[in-house]
């Protein structure tokens, strides 16, 4: 079976190669060589749902660069890395709102999952990549009541 997102991957930086475009080149690349890793270290190809992961995870990671450059006082640097997200921000589907989010959390604890790891655990499978883990968690708190 084709993997449609990592061939989608592929030929995105093909086109960036033939388009002398070197930010989404490397961008590219490096995430294509992300995927490869991950299925060396799984044993296995990835589905879309693994290269999405992976795609989220390089996403998370230039968000967090990009805060640290800020703080450190590179801004130019913050930018690169809040440019690379974006790029690869296309790869995922869209970004759920705080009231989907808090929406899905209210449906699992009345299906009855009533403790912070349950519920979690619930959710992330449903919003990873499309919205912040750290502010889900905080929705689940302010929705189990304190």
């Amino acid at each position: 079976m084709s993997d449609h997102l990592k061939d989608r991957l592929r030929s995105d930086l093909i086109d960036a190669r033939k388009s002398r475009d070197k930010l989404r080149t490397v961008l590219l690349s490096t995430v294509l060589s992300d995927v490869h890793n991950r299925e060396i270290d799984t044993g296995s190809d990835l589905d879309s749902e693994g290269v999405r992961e992976v795609v989220s995870r390089a996403i998370k990671q230039r968000r967090d660069a990009e805060e640290q450059m800020e703080a450190g006082g590179r801004s130019d640097l913050a930018e690169k890395e809040a440019a690379e997200a974006e790029i690869l921000q296309v790869y995922l589907p869209p970004p759920m709102s705080e009231e989907d989010v808090r929406a899905l959390v209210r449906q699992a604890v009345k299906d009855g999952a009533d403790e912070m790891g349950p519920l979690m655990g619930r959710i992330m499978p449903q919003i990873r990549g499309r919205f912040d883990g750290k502010e889900a968690n905080r929705i689940v708190r302010e929705e189990l009541g304190g």
